[in-house]
């Protein structure tokens, strides 16, 4: 079960460093008067949606993608391949896309806005915009293949749940310890993570969808 840790690490990192996810993130941090509080809020709001996905499918889906074999069951194979593939048609999109400057200014105005409004609408916008998004179905996926118990497979998704709000996490302790010095720091990781943040996950995107695909055909062929 190596190669299922290791994708799993790497859904980790690609749901940690998706784009839209961190500039969402970092918006309600630095858009705000108070941005600790837009922040936490923010963060309930992700991390809410992402167990909760997690808890409803440690009860749905459990181990039902573990074989008893060290061969994969034949559902999983094909799901690797054709999540591969999909991904692989993500990045290839997304290379031919530049970033869009008006898309980036309405997210601006949109996450300026959120940060203004009541703590109720900051949790749902959270629960909407700092979610794994679709890298979840893989974790889900990978999970599920290590058979895990009820009680293992929430607390593995706990585990991942954490990992991809790691860098709001990080950044509201920060700010709850030193607030005056992490200003200039979440300004100079909004300016890093426009420039570099999308090709970085694209890149971890192409490891993911390497693994999925050898996984896959190796499951298929065998």
């Amino acid at each position: 079960m190596i190669s299922v840790d290791v994708e799993l690490v790497l859904v980790g990192l690609v749901a940690m460093l998706e784009p839209a996810t961190l500039t969402s993130s970092v918006f309600s941090l630095v858009l705000g008067d108070r941005p600790l509080r837009t922040g936490s809020w923010f963060y309930i709001g992700g991390l809410g949606a992402t167990l909760s996905v997690g808890v409803l499918a440690a009860f749905v889906l459990g181990n039902a993608a573990a074989s008893s074999t060290s061969t994969p069951r034949t559902w999983v194979s094909v799901f690797g391949v054709v999540a591969g593939m999909l991904l692989l048609a993500y990045v290839a999109r997304a290379v031919r896309r530049p970033a869009d400057p008006a898309k980036t200014a309405s997210n601006i105005e949109r996450m300026g806005k959120v940060a203004a409004a009541p703590a109720l609408t900051i949790v749902g916008a959270g629960a909407l915009l700092a979610n794994a998004g679709l890298f979840m179905v893989v974790a889900l996926k990978d999970i599920s293949q290590l058979n895990p118990t009820p009680a293992q497979y929430i607390l593995d998704w706990v585990l991942f749940a954490l990992a991809s709000m790691l860098p709001l996490g990080l950044a509201l302790v920060m700010l709850l310890i030193a607030p005056d010095r992490t200003a200039p720091i979440l300004a100079g990781a909004r300016a890093w993570i426009e420039r570099h943040a999308r090709t970085v996950a694209l890149i971890l995107v192409v490891a993911l969808a390497a693994s999925l695909l050898r996984d896959g055909v190796a499951g298929l062929t065998s």
